[in-house]
């Protein structure tokens, strides 16, 4: 596998801690959550990701050759049953993917815009088209209204309910019961598999196969990871468990924000995937950090200002790729205007990409606000499975540190039942009227501007 390196050199910034102190407070916690998380069993609710690495692939193999089959895939999933896939396709396909393959295009229908909807629909209903939902319930409402929109948009064109592919819990829920009673194709969504550690399952897995990506690479890459974050007990070895302590450092020391700032548009989806994992799984009980998306070199132009010369109140981890792909160099300048751009003659697009990111690594440090530098060798798909299991790993271990559960989610959970109740689902009235009683409170004060 392809080298990846963590670099924690800056990563205490202005603390006065040493890293000897951090140890010692931190250490006993860290391996503790360590063994926790190898020792419970992976059918254990939310434990079942650690297990994934291992899924024998050819069920994924076979449904992804039926998908590629198909003009078009429409995926229907929200949260875990989108982000992966989305960070997937950007990290490992053409970046315009849809304008350049010769198999199937790939739309992801998550958020319940009909603009959106339609617009997905508009591009693909010429042709032969593939529905995938995503959801272990079946009852999640912004998935669900958009499935059964676009099956019914299937079925008026003449396919049928063999043209879907449903990923759902093994036994039970909405999604399992239509499939019971249908004649659509089911894939098994692992029990003890949360949403946002599902990636690296059917729910992720299935449809990136089929646009081209090599799934054993993705778990070969993931069971590497897992296998040397496991076996290796010293604290100062171990990039999660030192990194873990070190994020708790950080958020008792007043810095509350996590911020993830990959220098690859290769990567920008990764943050927002880590943004969930992150947040849904640690904020809890009043504790945990937010984790802020950004993108180098993009944001060296919206949000390093602040960054830089702001308050002194978050955790910076910026990841940079040795390689791009096809380096592309700068040509000789030749028009006298353009002359003071000499320097640039011969530079290459992705070195100066990566010399933006050291930059940008060294501004931050010298501000004194704490910074990891992680670099990976390549951006193929072992190195992403690998650095899809450490973000996992460390979320459940920092969690565990905390003393919360990484893998309920009790704040989303109020929100899908006012949902539920200003929809009308039966058995949530009462929660329909809470929203109104907390609506007049937000609207107590209103002030109409035009």
């Amino acid at each position: 596998m392809k080298k990846i390196s963590f670099s924690f050199g800056a990563s205490l910034g202005g603390s006065t801690t040493t890293f000897t102190e951090l140890k010692e407070s931190f250490g006993a916690a860290a391996l503790a959550a360590q063994r926790w998380l190898a020792e419970t069993p992976s059918c254990t609710e939310g434990h079942g990701w650690l297990a994934l690495p291992d899924s024998p692939v050819e069920e994924i193999e076979e449904t992804a050759a039926w998908l590629a089959g198909y003009d078009s895939v429409i995926q229907v999933g929200i949260g875990g049953s989108a982000l992966g896939n989305l960070m997937l396709n950007q990290a490992l396909l053409d970046g315009f993917y849809n304008e350049s393959t010769p198999g199937p295009k790939f739309y992801l229908a998550d958020n319940p815009d009909p603009d959106k909807t339609l617009s997905i629909w508009e591009r693909v209903k010429e042709g032969r088209v593939a529905l995938v939902g995503v959801s272990k319930s079946g009852a999640t409402a912004e998935t669900m209204t958009q499935f059964l929109w676009y099956r019914s948009e299937l079925l008026k064109k003449g396919q049928s309910d063999a043209d879907i592919l449903v990923i759902t819990d093994p036994e039970k829920g909405i999604f399992r019961a239509f499939a019971n009673g249908s004649d659509c194709r089911v894939m098994e969504l692992p029990a003890s598999v949360g949403g946002r550690y599902s990636v690296l399952c059917p729910a992720g897995l299935v449809t990136a196969a089929a646009l081209g990506i090599d799934a054993p690479a993705l778990l070969k890459g993931a069971a590497a990871m897992r296998d040397f974050l496991t076996a290796e007990k010293d604290f100062d070895k171990n990039p999660a468990l030192k990194l873990g302590a070190i994020h708790l450092l950080h958020e008792r020391e007043g810095r509350p924000m996590s911020v993830l700032m990959p220098y690859s548009s290769k990567m920008a989806y990764f943050a927002e995937w880590y943004a969930q994992l992150w947040a849904e799984s640690l904020g809890k009980n009043g504790l945990g950090t937010t984790p802020v998306r950004a993108l180098g070199a993009i944001d060296q132009h919206s949000q390093v200002q602040l960054y830089t010369e702001g308050p002194d109140d978050k955790f910076f981890t910026l990841i940079c790729a040795e390689g791009h792909g096809v380096e592309l160099s700068v040509p000789a300048i030749e028009h006298e205007a353009l002359s003071p751009l000499k320097y640039l003659d011969g530079q290459g697009i992705g070195a100066m990409l990566n010399l933006e990111a050291k930059s940008t690594a060294a501004a931050i440090v010298k501000s004194g606000h704490p910074l990891v530098w992680l670099e990976l060798e390549k951006l193929d798909a072992e190195t992403v499975g690998a650095l899809v299991f450490f973000y996992e790993y460390l979320t459940a271990l920092t969690g565990r540190m905390m003393g919360i559960n990484p893998f309920d989610q009790p704040g989303v959970e109020q929100g899908k039942k006012y949902t539920y109740g200003l929809m009308g689902r039966a058995g949530y009235e009462k929660d329909a009227e809470e929203v109104g009683e907390w609506f007049r409170k937000i609207a107590a004060e209103r002030i109409e501007a035009l």
